[in-house]
C-alpha cells in the first residue's frame, strides 16, 4: 500500500484509486470493530476516507502506511463518538415503531425515558400534544401541520415550542 500511496502522491490516479480501495477494506474492518451500528460505521468510514484524501500529502514516502491510516481513523472515530454522545444527551433512542407510539404504546428506551416522555405528552393540553405528535411522531412538516390544524405556521411553531418547554419542565430537564 505504501508503494501505491507514493505513486499517488506523484500524480498516478490509478495508483490512488487502488490505494483507496485497499484502504477502504482495511478501514471498514477497523471502524466496524469499534462501532456496532453498521450505518453509523459506514458514515464514519466515509469521513475517514475523506480525511485520508485531504491528508494524503502528509504521508512520508518510505514510512509505513498502516499507522498513518489508523491515526486518521482514530481522530475521526473520536469525533464520531463525541457527536454521538452529544446527540444521545438530548435525544431518546426510539426502540418501537412510530405507529405503535401513535397508537398510545409507550416507547421504552434503555433508561425508561420513553415512558416518562409519553406520560408528559399525555399531560399537555390537547392542541400542544397533537401538534408535537404530528411533528415528531408522524414526521409532518410545519406547513402540513398548519394545514391539518387550521393554524398558521407561526402558531404551529409557537405551540410546539411551548409544548417542548412544558415537557422539559415536567421531566426536570434544563437546557443551557
Amino acid at each position: 500500500m505504501a508503494v501505491l500511496l507514493a505513486a499517488a502522491q506523484q500524480g498516478d490516479r490509478e495508483a490512488y484509486a487502488s490505494f483507496l480501495k485497499e484502504a477502504a477494506i482495511l478501514l471498514r474492518v477497523y471502524v466496524g470493530r469499534r462501532i456496532a451500528n453498521s450505518e453509523v460505521a459506514e458514515d464514519v468510514l466515509q469521513e475517514v476516507l475523506i480525511a485520508v484524501h485531504r491528508a494524503r500529502h502528509t504521508h512520508a514516502p518510505g514510512r509505513p502506511v498502516g499507522p498513518w491510516l489508523y491515526a486518521i481513523a482514530d481522530h475521526r472515530l473520536s469525533d464520531a463518538f463525541r457527536r454521538l454522545r452529544r446527540i444521545e444527551k438530548y435525544e431518546v433512542a426510539q426502540s418501537c415503531e412510530i405507529h405503535e407510539l401513535a397508537d398510545g404504546a409507550a416507547c421504552e428506551s434503555s433508561d425508561g425515558r420513553g415512558t416518562a416522555i409519553r406520560e408528559a405528552l399525555v399531560r399537555l393540553p390537547n392542541v400542544q400534544r397533537s401538534v408535537i405528535e404530528m411533528l415528531k411522531v408522524e414526521n409532518l412538516s410545519v406547513r402540513e401541520v398548519a394545514a391539518a390544524t387550521g393554524m398558521s405556521e407561526s402558531s404551529v411553531k409557537v405551540t410546539a415550542f411551548r409544548g417542548y418547554e412544558a415537557v422539559r419542565r415536567m421531566l426536570g430537564v434544563r437546557i443551557k
